[in-house]
Formats: structure tokens, C-alpha cells, sequence
């Protein structure tokens, strides 16, 4: 109960400063030793510089119960094709909401800057009007293909679709791997 009303309270608040309401200032939690650990709750890394409420939850939902996605990827010639699909309706529901979201994003080049974003999203969000986008939404999940005939955005697409598909499959651990090495 308290936390649905906190919840309620925070959402009247922008996304920032509603999750610096829940968490305290510094967006992270530390162990006993004083170590900093990942927090699964409220994941501050989740917070953009414009994201909203909605879109932080629904990317909550996306990493807590990742293990709930399916996913497969085609590499086409020019471009992706993305079948992932949810196993609760819930889930469905974040999915179909994020990828609607990001796809809208990218075209109004609005670029969220979340701090655990993707590099491989700057070029995307930089030539949107090089990308050609369907999406198909199921009783499961979406569809996506994306296409273009710039190689340099093929590739971007390719490999952030590669990055989609190990985030779906280990959640958070993935994004971390990867921002280690790239020296965050």
C-alpha cells in the first residue's frame, strides 16, 4: 500500500524528480560494506533527460521481467526484422509502449539521453528520415522491420537489435557488460 502511494504521488512529479523523491539523491543503493549494487527497484539509470513516468515504468517492467520475452532477429540485406513477444499482459503491454515510444522518439529525433542508452541510438536518432519503419502488433507482442539504404544505418540497426536481444534474454547484467566496456 505504501508503495502505490508513493507511486501516485511521484507520478504528478517530472520522471527526475520523482524517482530522486523514491530513492534520495544519488540514484543508487549500497551494500553493507558500502559498495555500490544495482538497484532493482527503482533503476535511476532508467531516467532521460525528457522521459516521462510511463515510459521509465514501462522500461522498469521491460528489465525486472525480462525473462518473460521472447525474441528473434532477422538480418535482411537492408535493414532488421524483430519478433519479440511478452508472456503476461502486462509485459505486452510495457513492450508495445516502448517500442511505439522509441519509434516515435527516433522519428522527432526527441532523443530521451538515458544514461544507460545505447551509442549504437545516437546515429538513429541523428538520420531518422534514412529509416524506413513497419510495425505489426500482435495478441503477444510487436513486429518490426526496419529498412534503409544507407549501409552505415543497416549496421547501427543490426547491432542495436544484437544489443535489444541480449538485454531481453539477461536484463540489466547485459547493459552493464556493456557500459563496463565502454569504460563507465
Amino acid at each position: 500500500m505504501i508503495r502505490i502511494l508513493t507511486l501516485t504521488i511521484c507520478l504528478a512529479l517530472p520522471a527526475s524528480a520523482a524517482l530522486a523523491q523514491m530513492h534520495g539523491m544519488h540514484g543508487h543503493a549500497t551494500d553493507e560494506t558500502g559498495a555500490s549494487i544495482h538497484d532493482e527497484v527503482f533503476m535511476p539509470g532508467l531516467v532521460g533527460e525528457n522521459t516521462t513516468a510511463d515510459e521509465i515504468l514501462d522500461m522498469q517492467e521491460l528489465f525486472i521481467n525480462h525473462a518473460g520475452l521472447t525474441r528473434t532477429v532477422e538480418n535482411l540485406p537492408d535493414g532488421i526484422r524483430t519478433v519479440t513477444n511478452a508472456d503476461t499482459e502486462v509485459l505486452r503491454d510495457a513492450l508495445v509502449n516502448h517500442v511505439a515510444s522509441m519509434i516515435y522518439r527516433v522519428e522527432d529525433k526527441f532523443d530521451p539521453h538515458v544514461p544507460i542508452q545505447s551509442p549504437t541510438l545516437d546515429l538513429l536518432f541523428e538520420k531518422p528520415e534514412l529509416i524506413v519503419t513497419q510495425i505489426e502488433y500482435t495478441d503477444t507482442g510487436v513486429t518490426v522491420t526496419q529498412t534503409s539504404q544507407d549501409v552505415e544505418i543497416v549496421a547501427t540497426l543490426q547491432s542495436h537489435a544484437a544489443e535489444v536481444s541480449d538485454m531481453a534474454l539477461r536484463g540489466m547484467m547485459a547493459v552493464h557488460e556493456r557500459m563496463m566496456g565502454m569504460g563507465h
